[in-house]
């Protein structure tokens, strides 16, 4: 039986992650998240794949690729889960169980991070357990995949 396999995509500016605003994003860089979610994926006897871009072009092009190949896909898009409507129809159209990630509390933020226009496609979001935000989104999808 082939091991269920999950697409990670990180966004703009999630590359700077230990640099940039740590008293919002705390310390650790992206690939230490990348790191942890490797580790985790093999504990649960699952696949996968972490990548960033930071343009939306990129990321469209990368979701539309997984259908046939990821059993989901977890996305922090960053700043673009606010206004992107092309990224909303990219996730909509792929079929796949998606799940937004946000490292801070968006609520406890800047009033236009409150909405994501990316949320009502995706089955679930998970905001503000930090870096372990994206290893929550894993094990939810995961545990998705197994219903």
């Amino acid at each position: 039986m082939n091991k269920k396999k999950f697409m990670v995509i990180s966004g703009p500016n999630l590359n700077l992650l230990g640099a940039r605003k740590t008293s919002i994003y705390g310390e650790g860089s992206l690939e230490d998240i990348h790191q942890g979610l490797q580790q985790r994926a093999a504990e649960l006897d699952v696949v996968v794949e972490c990548n960033q871009y930071n343009s939306e072009g990129a990321i469209i092009d990368c979701l539309q690729k997984a259908p046939g190949e990821f059993d989901g896909v977890i996305i922090n898009a960053g700043a673009l889960a606010h206004y992107s409507y092309a990224l909303r129809s990219a996730i909509g159209v792929m079929l796949l169980p998606c799940v937004e990630v946000f490292i801070s509390n968006v609520h406890t933020r800047e009033e236009f991070r409150h909405q994501s226009v990316i949320a009502p496609v995706c089955v679930g979001v998970i905001s503000g357990f930090g870096k372990k935000s994206y290893l929550l989104a894993l094990e939810a999808l995961v545990n998705l995949s197994e219903v």
